[in-house]
């Protein structure tokens, strides 16, 4: 298990201060706001070409310009190009514009905690579509370019919201259960720590890393936007989770940046990180501030759903 020189604290700018990223690409999903906008700018500083991978393609290329004007001279370009997550189309789209080796692939964006029921047009839960399914047919779509990098690295960003709920097989959709917005959200997550797994076994002999993180409990990002005050106030009583300390926005995407960039975690794969060093499993939710349910890492697991998944992005 590798170990770093860095914690909670340490933000995405001090990750890559000795990193040269220059003739590497990359894409960032969610880049639009929050720690998706800062982990593309840390990328770029360290002289990576950052495509921001959005939904609304007019605000990806304001922040686009945005991080272009602040970043010193010899840094990597940084584009925008439209990614609708939960649009089969727009994903297929995406992945199929895309041409050249693609080093760093941060399945960055997401969304949490719906308060109603909502589905897509192929009758998928939204979370689990958009958090989940849009990031494992965008993956497996540009796999063959992760290939061409010759050592490529993808980061799964996942929560301690996985601890909310497994990936439950037999009723993912909420067919049968009651809609909740916290167990759909960790849901979730969880698939997106259990896509790692998966995909690291299976696309190692690709040369292709693949690892997620939880990037912390982090003020002021767009992901919280269907939360009220009250709900956010109300979060850890109902969820029975001690929230970890609050972050800045430069120290929740240190995880992310450290996982895509960093020469620490070199051949690291198939791992969940927090704080910028390996996760503890823990055996209960109640109390907990971090770590990993046994079930996200759980090999079966992974395969099971990374087999359903195939299934589901056929219709996707």
């Amino acid at each position: 298990m590798s170990t770093t020189t860095y914690g909670a604290t340490t933000t995405a700018a001090e990750i890559v201060a000795d990193v040269d990223l220059h003739g590497r690409r990359a894409i960032v999903t969610g880049a639009s706001s929050g720690i998706g906008t800062e982990t593309a700018r840390a990328l770029a500083s360290a002289g990576a070409e950052v495509t921001l991978a959005v939904r609304k393609l007019d605000a990806g290329r304001k922040v686009a310009d945005e991080i272009a004007e602040k970043l010193p001279t010899g840094a990597g370009a940084v584009y925008a190009a439209r990614l609708d997550l939960s649009d089969p189309v727009s994903v297929a789209d995406f992945g199929q514009a895309w041409a050249g080796p693609l080093h760093i692939l941060v399945n960055n964006a997401g969304v949490m905690a719906l308060p109603q029921l909502t589905r897509t047009p192929a009758g998928y839960e939204m979370q689990f579509a958009t958090n989940h399914l849009g990031h494992f047919a965008l993956g497996s779509g540009l796999r063959r370019w992760l290939a061409d990098a010759d050592g490529a690295r993808v980061v799964s960003v996942a929560s301690i919201g996985h601890l909310f709920s497994p990936v439950v097989f037999d009723d993912l959709h909420y067919r049968f259960r009651p809609y909740d917005r916290w167990t759909s959200y960790g849901q979730s997550k969880s698939a997106n720590i259990l896509f790692a797994v998966g995909a690291a076994q299976r696309w190692a002999d690709d040369g292709i890393t693949v690892n997620a993180l939880m990037p912390g409990n982090i003020a002021s990002t767009a992901l919280a936007r269907h939360m009220s005050p009250g709900d956010l106030e109300a979060f850890s009583e109902q969820t029975e989770l001690a929230l970890p300390l609050v972050k800045t926005i430069e120290q929740g995407a240190a995880t992310s940046v450290l996982l895509a960039a960093s020469p620490q975690v070199e051949g690291v794969t198939g791992r969940y990180y927090e704080d910028c060093a390996p996760a503890a499993q823990v055996s209960e939710r109640v109390g907990h501030t971090g770590g990993v349910a046994p079930y996200a890492l759980d090999p079966d697991n992974a395969e099971r759903l990374w087999r359903i998944s195939e299934e589901l992005t056929r219709w996707f």
